[in-house]
């Protein structure tokens, strides 16, 4: 079933993202920002536990986390521990969320039209696994530019 294949790459990729937070030299490399990247690693960070944790674990997995978006981005130098437990808790809530989807539930509509439109929870799942992804290629980069000049 899709969802095992969806928690394994969600598995795989939160991990990589609590990976490449620990492997910045330096901790307040974190934070940096520079020239035409606006986003640090720690609000890109922010960002994907937010989403997922709003997106999946809130509205799939009625978790009751409540988002403040803004916050994401605007937050700074949140500890490198406290970034890494929020990962370790959001792959926690995605996952227990995926482990109690049916092939049914997949098929039905999400329950918001998150993109502007109405697609299939499956669809919708894939889309947040893409967001993921490219926030995480974003982040790798960010941390072999930035960390420790």
């Amino acid at each position: 079933m899709i969802t095992e294949s969806l928690q394994s790459l969600y598995t795989r990729d939160l991990n990589k993202l609590k990976l490449e937070i620990e492997s910045y030299q330096n901790e307040e490399s974190i934070w940096k920002t520079d020239k035409s990247i606006s986003n640090s690693a720690g609000n890109l960070c922010l960002h994907l536990v937010g989403n997922l944790n709003h997106f999946i674990g809130s509205q799939l997995g009625n978790s009751g986390y409540i988002r403040n978006r803004e916050l994401e981005f605007s937050l700074k130098n949140v500890p490198r521990a406290k970034l890494i437990e929020k990962v370790e808790d959001t792959l926690k809530a995605v996952t227990s969320t995926l482990d109690t989807l049916s092939s049914e539930d997949l098929k039905k509509d999400y329950p918001l039209e998150a993109l502007g439109y109405t697609m299939t929870t499956e669809y919708f799942l894939i889309h947040l696994f893409g967001h993921l992804s490219y926030h995480l290629g974003q982040i790798n980069y960010h941390r072999r530019l930035l960390d420790g000049e």
